[in-house]
């Protein structure tokens, strides 16, 4: 698809780095001026050509055998699902390092406090992932109160 296309549909592709893509050896997360100073996330992050990116699947709060961890406690659940993305991680070769985006799905923001005290010991305090969260009416069981997707950029080796 050609630019004008994309300008006919009202696409707009545009760039912004700190650091020439060419000199660019991990991903960078970035706060540009004019945005508002985030807590916990980052407003962008660019990976750069030749990363593998790797995707997560929502995580909820379930044990390697299926069962569910935390009934009714944020805490408890938040912390099943970033082990369980943990797992997920280091079956790609991946840690918590290099993860460039977060989505987390809460079935209510009074818990998010919970949530994000948990996530903070697992993402980097100084470059953390991009994030959203979210709340939600349900989950697709009723006893789940979180569930959290992870976007990877996995460095070539």
């Amino acid at each position: 698809m050609n630019l004008s296309v994309l300008k006919s549909i009202g696409i707009c592709l545009c760039t912004a780095t700190a650091v020439p893509l060419a000199a660019q050896s991990a991903p960078a997360f970035i706060n540009p001026h004019g945005l508002s100073t985030p807590r916990g996330y980052s407003h962008l992050v660019d990976v750069p050509a030749g990363t593998r990116l790797v995707i997560i699947s929502g995580q909820v709060a379930l044990d390697s055998a299926g069962r569910i961890i935390g009934v009714g406690n944020m805490t408890a659940q938040a912390t099943q699902v970033f082990e369980n993305l943990k797992v997920a991680l280091a079956a790609a070769g991946a840690t918590f390092k290099d993860v460039i985006k977060l989505n987390a799905y809460l079935t209510s923001m009074a818990k998010s406090q919970a949530y994000l005290d948990v996530r903070d010991r697992y993402v980097s305090p100084t470059a953390p992932p991009a994030s959203t969260t979210v709340e939600v009416q349900r989950l697709f069981r009723d006893e789940f109160l979180v569930e959290v997707e992870a976007i990877v950029a996995v460095p070539d080796k």
